[in-house]
């Protein structure tokens, strides 16, 4: 990409700030419950938080919510294939296995591999919000929790508010496409029901002997019912199913033309007690997870069955105004039955405490300490403390916390059920778990209910982090179905990793006149890893040295234009036997007109994707659409 374009790109990022996606009668300083698990405003916690509002997904031109985050300041999402066929989540230049996604303070993250962390069963129609939490956060939520958190918060197990309606959208557009979004919230004075189903499926573009078909589907149904004063009592089960074309997600082979279908199912129960200023939480879920890969037509296929159960317990009592206390303990249960990976079972209990401690009337601290016990890993004992000073129109923050991750089953059982593996990557069953220590200061500025500048400088030390590494035969532990003249990358624990970064988010809205609104997000990121590996390790080695990513909405009267865009620098790499290849840049825009037909009720759009139609991938090998124009209407009562 040439210079000007580059400076362009970065003046855009700039100048084009936001209120995070949000509506423009929105806060910039909202209540989370992501860092503290009690409800606080972001600028008490001491931590860098972003919260997208649900109703974003009908505003921006984008169709799943890995391609929502894809523009939220600060994070890198990582996608294989188009609208939410598979992505990975990085934040803060972590692997893809370091960000916890949870819903409804419940974790998703599959036992069988990272991959699968975007895949969040929940319809789009569902979703109150999304808070977004970057950095260590393992002292509350456990493993994984490294990168930072993702949570998804639903209507109906969170919000009081008296609502009764219906929302659909449909899009048609090139390459066969054909996506629908369906949902509905009603509820009384004790009751809420909720649900709805997604689907996108299109033939997709063409690609080396195949082409990148999809067909994705959510469905989900929520119950909510306030018992009494004091109990209420919340539901959930769901259904996803993504079937994809997935040449070359996970090699660089030619002779690659998988295809994949991950099945999911999840239950949710959640028993809420308040009284005063006592709380007690009882949450249980149960996910199953069914994996249908198939790498060829000359193969036999891996067959992945894996089961998530975990229950957790949380009490809170308001000691004082300023005082508050949260103890919980947690059990995790993961299990894999696999004809490649073979038969495991993990589990996992924690138990931890959280202060929240106002300091006079400027300063808020939040220390933490957890103490997790896993029957392969043993025992870790996980600190963690927030602080923030918070006056007038400006706080700062900091943050230290320790956090680990353990080994998922593809990471130490991949290709162990293959007969003969001539090339690939190996699972390691002798792994350690990962461990870091995250620091983090900042600051946040905010000029009336208009603008945010956030600014935070961060620095990881990791231990023993897991990634793939190119081994030579002599060097591999299990050689049962291996061969000496064979290329194999093994998963590995790396001596020391060390990430520093500097992160800025600016959120700016304004009502322009009485007709017209303004709102917009841009955010920078720079990061630099170090590995005390010579050999570079796939992951580590694939996040973007920087990224800028940005979003911007503008209605006058019925009429809305919706822009968003990337661009970010990574290392190059180049796979010959397959002519792909991973530039050292790229710059990506998509955009949306809409016109709102009657009174915001029925509302016509078309939008397109990738407009410079630039040829990309994140993945090597894994070729992302070009050009994709599409139109649709929405309907809300």
């Amino acid at each position: 990409m040439h210079f000007s374009r580059r400076l362009t790109v970065f003046l855009i990022s700039i100048f084009i700030c936001q209120s995070g996606f949000s509506q423009i009668d929105s806060t910039l300083d909202p209540v989370t419950v992501t860092a503290t698990l009690t409800p606080q405003t972001i600028s008490k916690t001491g931590r860098n938080i972003t919260v997208i509002n649900g109703n974003t997904f009908k505003q921006v031109p984008v169709n799943s919510i890995d391609e929502l985050l894809k523009y939220v300041p600060g994070i890198e999402v990582q996608s294989r294939g188009p609208m939410g066929t598979q992505s990975d989540i990085v934040i803060r230049g972590g692997t893809f296995q370091q960000v916890l996604v949870i819903l409804d303070g419940i974790r998703l993250n599959d036992p069988l591999t990272g991959h699968f962390s975007s895949y969040i069963p929940i319809a789009i129609s569902e979703i109150e919000r999304i808070e977004i939490l970057k950095g260590a956060s393992s002292a509350i939520y456990g493993t994984e929790a490294v990168g930072g958190v993702i949570n998804i918060i639903t209507k109906s197990f969170s919000s009081s508010k008296k609502i009764k309606n219906i929302d659909a959208q449909f899009k048609r557009g090139q390459f066969g496409l054909a996506t629908f979004n369906v949902g509905g919230l009603w509820n009384d004075a004790k009751n809420t029901i909720a649900g709805g189903i997604n689907n996108s499926f299109a033939k997709g573009q063409q690609q080396r002997g195949t082409t990148g078909y999809f067909n994705n589907t959510t469905v989900s149904l929520s119950y909510k019912r306030i018992i009494n004063s004091y109990f209420q009592l919340s539901l959930r089960t769901a259904y996803d199913n993504r079937d994809f074309a997935a040449q070359n997600f996970y090699t660089t082979f030619k002779s690659d033309t998988a295809s994949e279908k991950v099945e999911s199912y999840w239950n949710h129960i959640k028993l809420q007690y308040s009284k005063k200023k006592h709380r007690l939480i009882f949450d249980a879920g149960l996910k199953i997870a069914k994996d249908y890969y198939l790498f060829s037509t000359a193969t036999v296929a891996n067959r992945n069955k894996s089961a998530l159960y975990q229950s957790q317990i949380i009490y809170e009592n308001e000691l004082s105004k300023k005082t508050t206390l949260i103890v919980g303990s947690q059990f995790i249960q993961k299990q894999i039955t696999s004809n490649d990976r073979g038969n495991h079972s993990v589990s996992q209990i924690g138990a931890y405490l959280t202060l929240n401690q106002k300091i006079g009337d400027f300063i808020n601290i939040s220390p933490a300490v957890r103490l997790d016990n896993n029957n392969v890993s043993g025992t870790e004992l996980i600190p963690q403390i927030n602080l923030s000073f918070k006056k007038s129109n400006y706080q700062l923050r900091g943050s230290f916390g320790k956090t680990t991750r353990d080994a998922d089953f593809t990471e130490r059982y991949n290709n162990y059920g293959k007969l003969l593996l001539k090339s690939g990557s190996l699972g390691n069953a002798d792994l350690i778990p990962e461990t870091s220590y995250s620091y983090e200061i900042g600051g946040d500025y905010f000029l009336k209910n208009n603008l945010k500048i956030s600014a935070s400088v961060f620095k990881r030390d990791q231990q023993n982090l897991i990634d793939y590494v190119l081994t030579a035969y002599a060097d591999i532990p299990r050689k049962n179905n291996i061969v000496p003249t064979g290329t194999y990358a093994l998963a590995k624990n790396i001596a020391k990793v060390n990430t520093k970064g500097l992160e800025t988010d600016i959120e700016y809205k304004t009502a322009v006149s009485k007709h017209s609104s303004f709102v917009a997000t841009s955010g920078l990121l720079f990061l630099k890893s170090e590995s005390s590996n010579n050999i570079p390790s796939f992951y580590i080695n694939s996040h973007a040295k920087f990224l800028t990513n940005f979003s911007f909405q503008y209605t006058f009267k019925a009429a809305s234009i919706s822009v968003n865009g990337l661009y970010k620098i990574r290392a190059e790499r180049e796979a010959r036997a397959i002519e792909a290849s991973i530039s050292k840049d790229y710059f990506v825009l998509n955009g949306q007109f809409a016109y709102a037909i009657k009174e915001n009720r029925l509302k016509a759009f078309i939008e397109t994707s990738n407009i410079f139609d630039r040829k990309y991938s994140d993945i090597l090998g894994s070729i992302m659409p070009g050009r994709w124009i599409l139109g649709g209407i929405q309907c809300n009562f």
